[in-house]
C-alpha cells in the first residue's frame, strides 16, 4: 500500500469503528475455533500492528509473531506489542514447519502483490496439525472500487470462493459467515457514488456504526451466519 495509507493506519486502528470490529470478530473466531490456546500465533500481514496489539492484550504471555511486505509497518508494529515482526512476503512465509497453532490474516490476500493459492500453501505448511487460518476478506467483485484501487487489490470475494480456495489449498472449513451486514446499504452506497474514501469520520459517526457492528456481532456468537456483507471472515483447519 503506499505510504499514506499506512500512516493513515496506524492511527486510525487505535479507534475506527471497522478496525475494532474486525479485530473483534478475529478475536471471536480464534477463542471459538483454536484447539491448542497456547500455541503461537502469526499475523500475516500485520500492517502497522492494531491485531497485534489486540492479541497481546488477549493473550497475555502468548507467542506472538507479524509479518509485513512494508519495512516502515512493521517498524510502527514493533512498537505496539512484544510480538517478534518480521518484514517479509505471504508468498513465501519465512518461518519452519509446524511452526504455528494459528495464522490470522485481515484483508491480505487480495492484494495484487499475493498469490491466494500460494500463500495459502505457505499457510497450511507452517501451520500445526489441527491449526487454524483466520482469513477476513473483502467481499463482492461487483463491490469493487477507488478503496481497493487505492489499496492494491485486485479481488474481493465470496463466501463460496474462499471456502474453495481454502479446499483447494487442503483445508477444512472450521467456520464461516459474512459480517458487516447491518451497514452494508451504506457501504455500497459510498463504494458507489462517493469518489475517494473518507478518512476521517465524525466521533458521533464513528461511535454509532461501532455500535451497530457490536449488535451486529451478538448473533454471531449465538450460531447466526449473515448471508451477505461487506466482509467475509472464514476460518480453516489444517487436518491432523
Amino acid at each position: 500500500m503506499e505510504r499514506a495509507v499506512y500512516e493513515w493506519m496506524s492511527v486510525a486502528e487505535e479507534g475506527m469503528w471497522w478496525y475494532r470490529s474486525v479485530h473483534a470478530n478475529i478475536l471471536y473466531a480464534l477463542r471459538r475455533c483454536e484447539t491448542d490456546a497456547d500455541a503461537p500465533v502469526l499475523d500475516a500481514g500485520c500492517g502497522t500492528g492494531g491485531l497485534l496489539s489486540k492479541l497481546a492484550e488477549a493473550y497475555p504471555g502468548r507467542a506472538l509473531y507479524g509479518l509485513d511486505a512494508d519495512e516502515g509497518a512493521a517498524r510502527v508494529a514493533r512498537t505496539k506489542s512484544p510480538a517478534d515482526i518480521v518484514v517479509g512476503s505471504v508468498n513465501e512465509l519465512p518461518y519452519a514447519d509446524e511452526s504455528f497453532g494459528a495464522i490470522c490474516s485481515v484483508d491480505v490476500i487480495y492484494h495484487k502483490l499475493v498469490d491466494p493459492a500460494v500463500a495459502l500453501k505457505e499457510a497450511m505448511r507452517c501451520l500445526k496439525p489441527g491449526g487454524i487460518i483466520i482469513l477476513n476478506l473483502p467481499a463482492y467483485q461487483w463491490l469493487y472500487s477507488f478503496h481497493d484501487r487505492d489499496d492494491h487489490g485486485v479481488r474481493r470475494f465470496t463466501r463460496s470462493g474462499a471456502r474453495k480456495l481454502l479446499q483447494e489449498a487442503g483445508f477444512s472449513e472450521a467456520y464461516g459467515t459474512y459480517w458487516n451486514t447491518f451497514l452494508f446499504p451504506l457501504m455500497v452506497l459510498q463504494r458507489k457514488l462517493a469518489k475517494e474514501d473518507t478518512t476521517e469520520y465524525p466521533a458521533f459517526l464513528n461511535a454509532a456504526f461501532k455500535f451497530v457492528t457490536d449488535v451486529e456481532r451478538v448473533p454471531l456468537r449465538a450460531g447466526v451466519r449473515y448471508p451477505f456483507g461487506g466482509s467475509v471472515l472464514i476460518v480453516g483447519r489444517k487436518p491432523l
